[in-house]
């Protein structure tokens, strides 16, 4: 597993690499013009604002020559500087990243929990009121669009019932905590600051079940079809023939054994979340990634896009290689190579 491990690790860099030349050249040959989120639009038919704004972001250059600059760049650390915000996109990202990691962290507890769950009890009460019950839940979670789940649960549990807070990370009126992880639930433990804590997991329940609705779906669909499967198996028969607990064949002998193609949902949900939570920041006004990507594409900010993407890739690049070892923890019997 050791070499395995290695390859990837050494495929990693030029994996990195395709996606920021892929996403470089992708935001070159828009129709868009970058300079209309640089120069005004009274500016810009003056000829030498124009021109200066160009010279002063690299945009007179060739487009070889602005690729290997911004690979350069890119080594030391620098992901350019955004056209909006007029920070660097690394600063935004590092800002921003934490917000969404915490958001998609409880959407993913809450959405696998259920979804493992509800996947067993479907398969084991098959054709039963609760497998009926789990699949309408599971097709109503998958099937909804964000949005519209989104704005509905919010108008529900926020305006009519006044249960749940409103938009927004934390109250207004509250003190942020020191900034240690950048996780609002976390860092307000550290501090000692229940109120603030208290407050925060209230905002942060509503937009993770609207999150986690979606991948409980999923992953209880996925459960339920491997656990019928796997319950016919012979070895499932031969443990309940040796007097195992019910318990131990189903938690042990089946769902284990349904554990790889969940492990694979459930690693692509988790990085697709961190830039596909569009739709879910937008609604809760979460100042996450997925909003700081809406705001980058409304306003052409390339730097900014290009800095998205690759923390996309990256994403994904790095769960793929933590689910595939732990395949190898869900099932002894799975060698990587």
């Amino acid at each position: 597993m050791s070499r395995y491990i290695l390859r990837r690790l050494i495929a990693m860099p030029f994996l990195v690499l395709g996606i920021v030349t892929i996403a470089f050249l992708i935001t070159t040959v828009t129709k868009g013009d970058p300079l209309t989120a640089i120069v005004s639009e009274q500016q810009m038919n003056n000829p030498e604002v124009v021109a200066a704004a160009k010279a002063r972001w690299g945009l007179d250059r060739p487009l070889p020559e602005r690729y290997m600059i911004y690979l350069g760049n890119l080594l030391s650390g620098d992901l350019g500087t955004s056209f909006i915000t007029k920070r660097n996109v690394g600063t935004d990202i590092l800002y921003r990243l934490p917000a969404t990691l915490e958001l998609v962290t409880a959407a993913m507890i809450f959405g696998t929990t259920l979804g493992i769950v509800l996947g067993v009890l479907a398969a084991y009460f098959r054709n039963s009121l609760i497998d009926h019950g789990a699949r309408l839940f599971a097709l109503f979670g998958s099937s909804l669009p964000v949005f519209w789940s989104g704005l509905g649960l919010l108008f529900i549990f926020s305006v009519l019932l006044n249960w749940l807070p409103g938009p927004g990370r934390l109250d207004a009126r509250l003190a942020l905590p020191p900034g240690i992880t950048g996780f609002l639930t976390i860092d307000s433990l550290l501090a000692g600051n229940l109120t603030v804590f208290k407050d925060a997991l209230w905002h942060l329940l509503l937009p993770a079940f609207v999150l986690g609705w979606t991948v409980s779906g999923t992953i209880s669909r996925l459960v339920r079809a491997n656990m019928l499967d796997v319950m016919s198996r012979e070895f499932v028969l031969t443990a309940r023939a040796k007097g195992a607990s019910e318990l131990r064949v189903v938690v042990v002998h089946a769902l284990r054994n349904t554990m790889v193609p969940t492990l694979t949902v459930i690693g692509y949900s988790f990085a697709y979340l961190i830039t596909g939570a569009v739709l879910t920041e937008t609604i809760f006004s979460w100042p996450g990634m997925g909003s700081y990507a809406v705001e980058a594409a409304r306003a052409l900010d390339f730097p900014a896009i290009i800095g998205v993407t690759i923390v996309g890739g990256l994403a994904f690049l790095v769960t793929n290689l933590i689910t595939d070892i732990l395949y190898v923890v869900a099932n002894p019997r799975v060698r990587l190579s």
